[in-house]
């Protein structure tokens, strides 16, 4: 079916009201009574980009006085973030730090990490906790909820409440627009669910994917610049942004089957297409990343690779009796180590910092303590090690 210049014209026209109607919003929220803090979530992708940028038009647009309510820009590193997406992310971050002092505007932005405990390599190679799977997506939470969850709780305990605005749409999935639509409206927010005292605000929750590409190809943002940078890095990896996940319920957009943007260490997914997609564009440099990561995932389906019990000594079974194993063998985190460390010396970037490898190195005494112990006690009993 063609499409006709007056179809065109009618979409762009109502697309034009959903716009209006949205900042209008905006601005009436914004200038409601309370001070509660605006907390936005700002992964860098295009539905966050719109989102700030509205935000950020509706704030300027007010006169100086009536600028009173605080907005917090949040978001997430996880260190394993894709190396494009992660830069283009920081750099728009700058150009927004920039155009906040200009304008003098009640903004901040912040760049949650997790805890040096939590990282995927320390886990990985120091604990020896197999990559990611559907089963035992351990990485979420470590990475991704609990950096930007203990944010909001300060920012929230600092004001007694907050409001956390998101890019979330319906038309993205079935599953999410059920999930938008199956918690208790509170006027325009929805309760988080996790956090006390904070309440979810999805703007631009109506919009389609299209309406969201309409609006930013027809536009500026008010920081300066283009949006050049963010279409040339959808058009390169042909994906979409693996949102800021704040809570569990979050948890399948990321590492979805859809070609989002997100870890390059993902191993929740059979094959990374974004990743694929940006050396398919001409980014050669990130081949060795790939390859690496299409390596650890073998080492994982691989039982001999895997300790014969859980990190707490305990054995799990299956329904079908199947022993589950536990984490990498001490000699398989060091291989991966070397491997790391060669990797970073092929595209001569830090993929481990310092912090984390004197971490690892405390795992590991604690671990081959462990193991020793172990060992002396089935010797001493005359029993055989399980394997």
């Amino acid at each position: 079916m063609t499409t006709t210049p007056t179809a065109v014209k009618d979409d762009l026209a109502h697309t034009r009201q959903k716009l209006t109607t949205i900042r209008a919003v905006l601005q009436q929220e914004y200038q409601r009574k309370h001070a509660y803090p605006w907390i936005v979530a700002y992964s860098g992708g295009k539905d966050s980009t719109l989102l700030l940028q509205l935000i950020f038009e509706v704030v300027l647009a007010l006169p100086a006085d009536a600028r009173k309510r605080q907005v917090h820009i949040v978001s997430n590193d996880t260190l394993v973030e894709s190396p494009l997406v992660i830069s283009h992310m920081r750099r728009s971050l700058d150009v927004v730090r920039r155009a906040i002092d200009k304008a003098d505007l009640p903004m901040s932005a912040t760049v949650t990490k997790p805890c040096i405990d939590d990282t995927f390599w320390v886990n990985v190679i120091g604990r020896g906790y197999i990559p990611p799977t559907r089963n035992f997506r351990w990485c979420t939470d470590r990475l991704k909820i609990a950096p930007t969850s203990k944010f909001i709780k300060r920012t929230t305990s600092a004001y007694r409440k907050s409001i956390l605005l998101i890019g979330t749409r319906k038309s993205e999935s079935t599953s999410r627009r059920a999930r938008m639509e199956q918690y208790k409206k509170v006027g325009r927010m929805t309760r988080h669910h996790q956090i006390e005292n904070c309440r979810v605000f999805s703007p631009i929750a109506e919009l389609t994917d299209n309406e969201v590409w309409t609006i930013l190809l027809q536009s500026k943002p008010p920081w300066s610049g283009s949006h050049r940078n963010l279409i040339t890095l959808y058009r390169n990896a042909g994906g979409g942004e693996c949102p800021l996940v704040l809570s569990k319920a979050d948890a399948p957009s990321c590492g979805s089957t859809s070609p989002r943007f997100g870890c390059w260490t993902c191993s929740v997914v059979s094959k990374d297409r974004s990743l694929a997609g940006l050396i398919n564009s001409g980014f050669d440099e990130f081949e060795p990343l790939l390859d690496f990561r299409d390596w650890i995932v073998k080492l994982r389906e691989k039982d001999s690779n895997r300790m014969p019990i859980r990190r707490d000594g305990s054995m799990k079974f299956r329904k079908d009796d199947s022993r589950v194993r536990g984490p990498f063998k001490m000699e398989v985190r060091r291989e991966i180590l070397s491997r790391l460390r060669d990797l970073e010396q092929k595209i001569d970037q830090t993929l481990l910092s310092i912090s984390e490898m004197e971490f690892i190195e405390d795992i590991w005494r604690i671990d081959n303590l462990h193991y020793e112990a172990r060992d002396a006690l089935i010797r001493a009993v005359g029993a055989t090690p399980v394997e």
